[in-house]
């Protein structure tokens, strides 16, 4: 301190040099100090809560054999913001050594939720106590709470996983902000296009009435399909009930969102999906926790939202791949909102223009109703669909060499004089595979044994680890020519660019997906999925190389191509259009017509498939008439987890068979073995009603696998309740 700081009010500083200002409020903060509160790290010393002195938490520790709640000592400045539902944090890990004045301390804190408050634990010795509230908001209802628990018991694992997929991560920001108050019950809105079904009236009517009507729902080809979802939410809400409609992809939210908006009005909806930001997110989901919205459209993130009074369920496109959770467990939205219906007692509905064997098997057994529209509504709806087999090709020797058969070319220049075509092409890229030209067998990389891919212009390179190879050969025959086994999305847009040179080209795949295109003539080469959705209506839709889809070792390969083709030519005019100024819609589809997917896309009876596949998978004993799992690690783990489990009497395993090794450099899929690695899987089946023995079964064993691999003892491996693919 400087001399001329330190003169001037010495004399009315008091004995300890302080002015009298700062020892009054020194003297006031002592007289208002209460009794000296405790730590907040161990509460040390600290009196518990009166009433309900125990918590019992379930803490953030996603591993099975610790799936399981603990109970701590409540301190009494806790004790009204410690209600269950609400986020806390917690010391675990401490030894039952480390006791101070009855309470147990040590350990790392850890979050958690507050599940239940009690008189007393069942737990004799001494308990640690709670370490923060992190928030006074519950987050965590009873209804959400056990839905999942039953997922995580179907899907083998961790109540603690499932809740980081149903509770958003808090921010802090969006929990201080109010959510707007709940708008008025609006009215029943018309029927619309639901008349077009033949029960399409009467289900709207159930929902209206506060029933729980279950259908499975075949749409008709058209955009339409968001708006009659939008109304069937719409008589939901005007039974004072809350609903949940969940789609594949953030192109598909965007057009119920806009539904909805149409049907319901402003504010009357909340959209929740994994793109969002954390705040908004969060945000929107208080919103639906506290009861200020009570309509929810999302991705799959949407499929624990904690909607109020939930009256209707909804999926749509059920078998898209994006419905299936890649974080453990790994649970399908599908099965999600069936628990979810069985649990709140409410609606179902589970539409699609195509229909998985799911879907059938929901109708067969008598738990779902059919949701269909007449065959002549189908057919003025549909476009005319015509098929390209090998016969066609054998007799046009020219097409075949350019890969477009000359029915192919005549319905596009045909359609590009009514608007734009689509052209769906299974692969993304340029030429994404490569073959040799006389024998057919596939080009690999001699340093990776990778598949060749061809470039733009240059050498073909390796797929896997990128090295070039311009002096290939090919070992089988001797050949130095290369021909394309699968051309990509870019190839095939260069192609008909210089067919219709006159004619714009637009490309929809992976790196740049278009939402809308106009309905001007123009040529939309897009990959499946990623089809935009045309003004109007495409004119006509080319579906390439269906030997490519069809081809593929899995049990749904037939399915998924039907589902990935009926989603492109939904997109086309039907031909109920005729006479209004433009001539109905044509596809034509690149695949054997004698095909069982390729007859039930030309005759538009996805039904008919489904039904098909579903009687031939009873026969064999393939899901979903069965229930099965996958068990996957080295060949030592794989067999030590099947010795040790107790599976059903009726279960029966199928292999051990190795998987494909994970090549270095190459992402890795989930449930993959890492890079270099030699890993072996077993598939294990049991009959109808065996599936909730079956995963207990399998947690158990998976449970106390994990905790001898906690010790430094066994390899773990990898568990999944109803794999996707199973060959």
């Amino acid at each position: 301190m400087s001399s001329e700081n330190g003169q001037g009010s010495g004399g009315d500083r008091g004995a300890d040099g302080a002015p009298p200002e700062q020892l009054a409020l020194i003297r006031e903060s002592v007289r208002q100090a209460k009794v000296p509160r405790a730590k907040p790290r161990t509460w040390r010393g600290a009196a518990l809560a009166e009433d309900l002195p125990v918590a019992r938490v379930l803490v953030d520790k996603g591993v099975l054999h610790l799936d399981r709640y603990f109970d701590y000592a409540v301190p009494e400045e806790l004790d009204a913001e410690a209600q269950p539902g609400v986020r806390v944090r917690v010391r675990f890990g401490a030894g039952r050594h480390r006791v101070r004045d009855g309470r147990r301390e040590g350990g790392g804190l850890i979050d958690g939720f507050l599940v239940a408050r009690l008189a007393e634990s069942d737990y004799s010795g001494p308990l640690a106590a709670l370490a923060q509230v992190v928030s006074p908001e519950v987050v965590l209802s009873e209804q959400l709470l056990s839905l999942a628990r039953a997922v995580a018991d179907r899907y083998v694992g961790s109540l603690a996983d499932v809740l980081q997929l149903a509770v958003p991560p808090r921010n802090a920001r969006a929990e201080k902000s109010a959510s707007p108050a709940a708008p008025p019950v609006a009215g029943v809105p018309d029927a619309g296009s639901w008349g077009r079904y033949e029960r399409g009236g009467a289900f709207l009517e159930a929902l209206a009435t506060g029933g729980a009507p279950r259908a499975v729902w075949n749409a008709l080809p058209g955009p339409q399909w968001s708006e009659e979802l939008a109304r069937a939410v719409g008589a939901t809400l005007a039974s004072g009930r809350g609903a949940l409609v969940v789609v594949p992809d953030g192109r598909a939210v965007a057009r119920v969102d806009a539904a909805l908006t149409s049907v319901l009005g402003e504010g009357r909806h909340a959209v929740l999906t994994a793109d969002a930001g954390p705040e908004k997110r969060y945000r929107e989901w208080l919103a639906v926790r506290r009861g200020a919205v009570r309509a929810v459209v999302g991705t799959r993130a949407a499929m624990f939202a904690p909607v109020r009074d939930l009256g209707l369920v909804a999926i749509w496109d059920d078998g898209d791949d994006s419905h299936s959770e890649p974080h453990a467990p790994q649970p399908h939205a599908r099965e999600v909102l069936l628990l979810r219906a069985a649990q709140d007692k409410c609606a179902f509905l589970l539409g699609s223009w195509s229909c998985t064997v799911e879907a059938a098997q929901l109708v067969e057994s008598g738990w779902a109703r059919p949701l269909v529209a007449g065959r002549d509504q189908v057919r003025g709806a549909a476009p005319l669909v015509r098929t390209v087999g090998d016969g066609d090709f054998a007799r046009d020797e020219a097409a075949r060499a350019a890969r477009l058969p000359t029915l192919a070319w005549q319905a596009v220049r045909e359609g590009l004089k009514h608007g734009p075509v689509l052209v769906q092409v299974p692969r993304r890229g340029y030429v994404p595979r490569l073959a040799c030209a006389r024998c057919r067998e596939p080009a690999r990389c001699r340093h990776c044994v990778g598949p060749l891919e061809a470039r733009d212009a240059g050498a073909p390179w390796c797929a896997w680890c990128g090295r070039e190879e311009p002096g290939w050969h090919c070992p089988e025959c001797g050949g130095f020519r290369l021909r394309a086994q699968v051309v990509g999305a870019r190839r095939t847009a260069e192609e008909l660019g210089r067919a219709f040179p006159a004619v714009p080209v637009r490309t929809s795949g992976r790196e740049h997906v278009l939402d809308t295109v106009p309905g001007t003539p123009a040529l939309v080469v897009s990959t499946p999925g990623a089809e935009p959705v045309a003004d109007g209506g495409y004119a006509a839709a080319l579906l390439l190389d269906g030997w490519a889809m069809l081809g593929r070792p899995d049990l749904r390969a037939g399915e998924d191509a039907l589902r990935r083709w009926m989603a492109a030519a939904a997109l086309v005019r039907g031909q109920g259009v005729r006479g209004e100024g433009a001539p109905g819609g044509t596809v034509v589809v690149v695949a054997e017509p004698t095909l069982r997917p390729v007859q039930a896309l030309v005759r538009w009876d996805p039904v008919g498939h489904a039904v098909r596949e579903l009687a031939e998978r009873a026969e064999l004993g393939f899901p979903p008439v069965s229930r099965m799992a996958s068990v996957a690690g080295t060949a030592e783990a794989v067999a030590g987890f099947l010795a040790g489990a107790e599976l059903p009497g009726d279960a029966e395993v199928l292999g051990p068979v190795p998987l494909p090794v994970t090549a270095a450099g190459r992402p890795r899929r989930t449930g993959a073995p890492p890079p270099g690695e030699q890993w072996e899987r077993a598939l294990v089946r049991v009959p109808p009603g065996s599936g909730a023995a079956l995963a207990a079964a399998l947690k158990a064993a998976q449970a106390a696998r994990m905790a001898r691999a906690g010790r430094g003892g066994e390899e773990g491996v990898w568990v999944r309740i109803d794999p996707p693919d199973i060959g």
